[in-house]
């Protein structure tokens, strides 16, 4: 948290009002009968006077945040930097301005909990055939048309039904279920970061690997800051243009592809998802631009997912993407260069395994969240004994 003078307060006023990474969202998509088919730019809203009378017990102070005068805050976690004003509550819903101080709403009270096989996330090069604790708090920071989950991830903490487990409760339970890793998931773990990062510290003491499963959109401060404790990531890159990224999810282009850097420079090991919307993210060249992108600047390695579209939310008109969308989409990675790409959300397809890069052989068969076929030797191909990018080994577990 930072106390800012007067002269600072005009120049933080100033840099607010004439960037446009920092303007307050425009629209509301809180009710799944709004219009979607004339804005260009679907940002959440601020809540004006809608933050709880004061504090509860599943409130924390905000990680990092900015004083302004007239007791209002900035809160520093993702581009979206909302400025609120007492009373008021973020975009993401997860935060708000009590008496001057920025709370975290979604502090040991998830809303969903589940133990998934990792590789539902999904993470193909992490860990495979082990168990995840996995859990999530109401709130996102984007509104993107096409979610699956959006009854928890737009909506309130508190407005759903949610349970208590404070972070060391979680790491307990955790290591109880027989878990190798704790996914922070679901919904955005970026509204929820005080909750995600105090987890990430208490299990990595414990031997258990966290991950994140995100859209990514956070600033490098925080970031910086939670690959000091994360093991892995999954984040979904949802589209290759900003103009889509403005009008299908509500954020920007630019800070995703930040993180992405921020990873890679960190060595967290991290996957791609990109969610083939029809209409919106099919296009080809749009598709041979990301993967020159990530060839430019991450490599070849990082594991590339394609995933089928089913109708959901406010986009429940448009058909599923066809299969063969997504399998002209992976022969075009591969080709471009990118080592591990495959086809997701279509059961037992054979883009679903993985091939060894140098040699072709099968090393991983998936049925379902099944692995019949194994043909790893540590972290190498047993026919051509190349190092396969990923973490395969399991940690050392404390009790």
């Amino acid at each position: 948290m930072k106390i800012i003078n007067r002269r600072q307060f005009i120049y933080c006023s100033a840099l607010i009002l004439s960037t446009p990474v920092l303007s307050l969202a425009v629209g509301s998509s809180d009710d799944k009968k709004d219009d979607i088919s004339g804005q260009d730019d679907i940002r959440g809203k601020i809540f004006k006077g809608d933050a709880p009378d004061k504090p509860s017990k599943w409130s924390h102070e905000g990680f990092l945040y900015t004083k302004l005068n007239d007791r209002k805050v900035v809160c520093g976690i993702c581009p979206h930097r909302c400025v609120l004003s007492p009373g008021d509550r973020s975009a993401c819903r997860s935060k708000a301005n009590i008496d001057g101080i920025l709370y975290s709403l979604s502090y040991g009270n998830p809303c969903s909990i589940n133990i998934d096989p990792v590789e539902k996330k999904p993470l193909f090069h992490f860990k495979p055939q082990t168990k995840s604790f996995s859990l999530a708090a109401a709130g996102c920071n984007f509104r993107c048309l096409n979610c699956q989950n959006w009854e928890i991830s737009q909506a309130k903490p508190g407005e759903v039904r949610q349970s208590e487990l404070f972070p060391e409760d979680v790491v307990i339970a955790a290591l109880k279920s027989g878990s190798e890793s704790i996914s922070c998931t679901y919904s955005e773990p970026i509204s929820y970061f005080e909750y995600m990062i105090d987890i990430a510290r208490l299990a990595k003491e414990k031997g258990l690997s966290t991950l994140w499963i995100s859209n990514g959109y956070i600033n490098k401060e925080p970031l910086i800051e939670l690959c000091r404790y994360i093991d892995g990531a999954n984040v979904n890159l949802k589209s290759f243009s900003d103009k889509i990224y403005k009008k299908l999810n509500g954020g920007r282009l630019e800070p995703v592809l930040n993180t992405f850097k921020i990873l890679n420079d960190k060595g967290i090991h991290f996957e791609m998802t990109n969610l083939v919307v029809p209409g919106y993210v099919d296009d080809p060249e749009m598709v041979k631009r990301m993967c020159e992108w990530i060839l430019n600047n991450l490599g070849p390695d990082h594991p590339l997912h394609f995933l089928r579209f089913f109708p959901q939310y406010k986009l429940d008109r448009l058909p599923p993407t066809p299969v063969s969308t997504l399998e002209n989409f992976r022969s075009l990675a591969m080709k471009e260069g990118i080592r591990y790409a495959y086809v997701g959300n279509v059961p037992n397809h054979e883009g679903m395994n993985t091939f060894c890069h140098n040699c072709k052989k099968l090393l991983i068969e998936r049925k379902g969240y099944l692995v019949p076929v194994y043909n790893l030797a540590g972290n190498r191909c047993k026919f051509c004994n190349t190092v396969i990018p990923g973490v395969w080994e399991n940690r050392k577990i404390k009790t």
